[in-house]
């Protein structure tokens, strides 16, 4: 069989249950999820997502919100000026596309923060459509699965659409559940670290397991960090003006980090970034 249908065979019995795939969930509900998944584990989204989609379950009613109340619901996801980008691709979509996310790639990439992956992301898993996706996750299935390699390696923009455009066929329906299926597989199978090949679906077809499985000796990529790193200072900052619907003191946001340059800093970001405002008494709140 070849390996497009034995991800769809495979997906279609052992896909994970996200509130996103349900049936009914609409484009815009996708749109929040590719917004909220970047960077971000699937188990912190599906709360927070869920919630999202209750209160705001339009373009125009995330538009309406305050960017103080988006921010506090926003939460624990990390990166919060990707919550701020899918308020103005809201506006957007309210004024100029009648309340509807829009199904064309190039419409979509004109919306603010959204880029090529989550134009394709939209229009695959938010409407069904023929449009190779790809991820971290899919370039290291088709790495193995098809090229024999142990990982992917630096992206390749054009050579990794083709690769994935190659396995997709001309159904759109179906090509839009390969894409959810290869992104599955690299996600809870073909892991990078700990690959279950014991119960992959394409483990007789894979070119790695016929070429040995040999180690990935390309470039990687280096890991982050987090603990002392200014995402973490700005973290903090956002916790306290989060968790107060009043103005805050200086000293208030002084007390949660020792380090005053570095903490000086986080905050003139924040500013910068939109993230926070400071009033003319010099107290300190979430932007209005």
């Amino acid at each position: 069989m070849p390996l497009p249908d034995l991800v769809l065979t495979w997906y279609r019995s052992e896909a994970r249950d996200l509130p996103w795939r349900r049936p009914g969930t609409t484009a815009w509900g996708v749109l929040v999820s590719e917004f909220m998944l970047q960077q971000t584990p699937v188990t912190r989204v599906e709360p927070i997502w869920t919630d999202w989609m209750a209160r705001w379950p339009t373009p125009s009613a995330l538009a309406a919100a305050s960017r103080a109340d988006i921010l506090r619901a926003w939460g624990k996801l990390g990166y919060p000026r990707r919550a701020l980008r899918l308020h103005e691709a809201a506006a957007t979509i309210a004024a100029a596309h009648d309340d509807t996310v829009p199904s064309g790639t190039d419409d979509l990439e004109a919306l603010p923060g959204i880029g090529s992956y989550t134009a394709r992301a939209v229009v695959a898993f938010g409407y069904g459509r023929r449009a190779p996706v790809v991820d971290t996750n899919v370039r290291r299935v088709v790495a193995r699965a098809v090229h024999g390699a142990g990982d992917a390696g630096p992206a390749r923009t054009k050579p990794d659409l083709a690769d994935v455009d190659a396995l997709l066929p001309p159904d759109d329906a179906t090509a839009a559940e390969i894409s959810s299926g290869l992104m599955e597989l690299g996600a809870v199978v073909c892991t990078a670290r700990a690959p279950r090949c014991g119960i992959c679906p394409v483990h007789a077809e894979c070119a790695w397991q016929a070429n040995g499985r040999p180690a990935y000796d390309g470039p990687r990529k280096p890991v982050q960090g987090f603990a002392g790193t200014d995402r973490q200072v700005r973290g903090k900052l956002l916790d306290v003006l989060r968790g107060t619907a009043h103005p805050v003191p200086r000293d208030a946001l002084d007390a949660v980090w020792p380090d005053a340059p570095q903490r000086d800093r986080c905050l003139h970001s924040l500013l910068v970034d939109g993230l926070a405002e400071q009033h003319d008494d010099g107290r300190f709140a979430l932007p209005a």
